[in-house]
């Protein structure tokens, strides 16, 4: 278990450092760095696919469809970065991060009922745990640009993010259920494949178009 929870931090740190060297140094290192996680993720996603669907030709339409979604996940970062600058971007990631983290933590510590049976682990508890650690960046970025942030709009856009990093990681596991396998693959030391660090993520940047539309 030491062991494991080593491989996890090492490879968290590395991959904080690589994010945010891509974010800082230019829009031109952010796009390269989005363009090359979504292909990583939508090679994992195959693979899974091809363990669901076999050699069925209905396995195009989720391959085709995962590859549509991954370029809206890029023009959505690209242009947010472009728009509100690395701290719209640093914003938007500790909400997803903060809301993984709470779930885990309220989940493990209340636990309770079970939230859906797609992901056993995961609790009402824990549920609610990540829509409450969700607005802790809020909190932060107050004590920096508190005249910029604070309404009651972008805590209802934490909340819907928070919302969206919840599906996205329970529609991939459904995916893994389906696919009968634990982890989308092995890239990442101690935590498995990049869409399973990253499955909430992919979604939750999207659905800043929808929260727009909506507020």
């Amino acid at each position: 278990m030491k062991k494991e929870l080593k491989k996890r931090i090492i490879t968290s740190i590395i991959l904080t450092a690589i994010v945010l060297n891509c974010l800082f140094i230019s829009n031109y290192s952010w796009i390269l760095l989005l363009v090359i996680i979504s292909f990583i993720c939508w090679i994992e996603f195959i693979n899974l696919s091809k363990k669901i669907w076999k050699k069925n030709i209905t396995i195009i339409l989720p391959i085709a469809l995962s590859f549509l979604f991954l370029c809206l996940f890029i023009h959505t970062a690209y242009k947010i970065r472009i728009e509100q600058g690395p701290t719209g971007i640093l914003f938007l990631l500790g909400i997803c991060i903060f809301s993984d983290i709470g779930g885990y933590i309220v989940g493990k510590s209340v636990g309770g009922k079970k939230l859906t049976k797609i992901s056993p682990n995961k609790t009402v508890s824990g549920s609610i745990g990540s829509f409450l650690f969700s607005l802790l960046p809020l909190g932060i970025f107050l004590v920096f640009i508190p005249e910029e942030i604070f309404s009651a709009k972008v805590i209802l856009s934490c909340l819907f993010i928070s919302l969206a990093c919840q599906l996205g990681d329970l529609i991939i596991s459904y995916f893994k259920r389906l696919a009968k396998v634990k982890d989308t693959g092995k890239i990442l030391p101690g935590h498995g494949g990049m869409l399973d660090r990253i499955d909430g993520i992919i979604l939750a940047i999207p659905s800043i178009i929808i929260i727009k539309l909506i507020l």
